[in-house]
């Protein structure tokens, strides 16, 4: 009897301490890269040129972007509240007001079937657009292309989401406020509508396809823009990663035209990690956006840009990621300004930090 008596009670003990050790369905986290950046055309109010809104202080310590995160995850209902600093989120979010300004995400969603892995989303998240975000530490090279910086980082709106039982293919249906907005564009009252499809036929292999449909401007001068993303990520072993990316828009010329301005970009990053703690990473890029639609040179050619990079990559922790970089960017007419004059290259170097926690 002392032995069954025994036992009951070890098993209500082990009971008792599973519940006490479930995992709690609110986590906390945080993450900050500090970085220095020299551009050797050394601009006199030391910021970088103005297509760039990562690391875009020269000759300066600063922090690229910093943040405190609240996530809440059940079987039924998710949410995410990160609040976050530094010169990313001043660059990327001057056009939102107040507070809104400090926000790099803030969103609730519900599961809409029991059965299947469907979710109804809602609020302020990263974009569907891309292979790269503004946390440095996810990204194989220390700054990020030139199709990053020049499409949307984040957007607001509604999202549907179905990811198939076996995790291969995600579909999204989107519902966004603009063009990387939280705030609709004055005068602006069409809503603008974006979709992502991402296949992974295996672990080391991803296919993703995204697009977006909307206007960036007011209804009375209405230019209908129409987004295209592809890119493909293969780990072609433990050691190396390739990543291709093809970005193309168009906008209408005029409102009511069906004369359209193009632009497009590729880019091709190499990632070659050595060990645990060293790798190094290579990326070669264009950008042409002849008409100004993204960015606007006032010059005969346009935005007609090549660029390459080599960084090296250190992981002394875990949770602790050391980078430096070198960056070129070569244009086909003279945009990038140094001191009083003009220049066709821009050669900079950029280190940092990154901790998560």
């Amino acid at each position: 009897m002392k032995q069954i008596i025994a036992g009951a009670l070890l098993l209500t003990g082990m009971s008792a301490l599973a519940q006490d050790t479930k995992p709690s369905p609110l986590t906390f986290s945080g993450y900050a890269e500090v970085y220095y950046t020299y551009d050797f055309n050394k601009p006199l109010d030391n910021n970088r040129p103005g297509f760039m809104y990562s690391h875009n202080r020269s000759n300066e310590f600063n922090l690229n972007v910093g943040y405190l995160k609240a996530a809440y995850a059940t079987e039924r209902v998710r949410a995410n509240l990160a609040i976050a600093a530094g010169t990313y989120m001043n660059a990327n979010y001057a056009a939102e007001p107040g507070v809104l300004k400090n926000v790099y995400e803030a969103n609730a969603g519900v599961k809409l079937s029991k059965k299947k892995n469907l979710w109804l989303d809602a609020g302020i998240f990263g974009s569907h657009i891309g292979f790269e975000s503004a946390i440095s530490k996810d990204c194989w090279t220390l700054t990020r292309s030139l199709a990053a910086e020049n499409s949307p980082y984040y957007e607001a709106g509604a999202k549907l989401t179905y990811a198939t039982d076996n995790n291969k293919w995600v579909l999204s249906a989107l519902a966004l406020n603009g063009w990387q907005r939280i705030k609709r564009v004055d005068g602006n009252s069409l809503m603008s509508w974006a979709t992502q499809v991402q296949f992974k036929p295996n672990s080391t292999t991803t296919f993703n396809y995204s697009t977006f449909i909307g206007s960036d401007k007011p209804d009375s001068v209405r230019l209908m823009r129409y987004f295209h993303n592809l890119y493909a990520t293969f780990n072609l072993s433990p050691k190396l990663g390739v990543t291709a990316g093809f970005d193309i828009g168009q906008e209408q010329k005029a409102k009511g035209s069906s004369a359209m301005n193009t632009w497009y970009t590729p880019v091709l990053i190499l990632k070659y990690t050595i060990n645990d703690q060293w790798a190094i990473a290579a990326r070669g890029e264009y950008y042409e956006d002849k008409n100004g639609v993204i960015i606007a040179t006032g010059t005969e050619n346009g935005f007609k840009t090549t660029g390459y990079s080599l960084n090296l990559d250190y992981a002394p922790a875990p949770n602790v990621l050391v980078r430096l970089e070198g960056r070129n960017l070569s244009s086909k007419d003279a945009i990038f300004v140094k001191e009083k004059d003009v220049q066709k290259n821009n050669t900079f170097v950029t280190a940092s930090v990154a901790v998560s926690f």
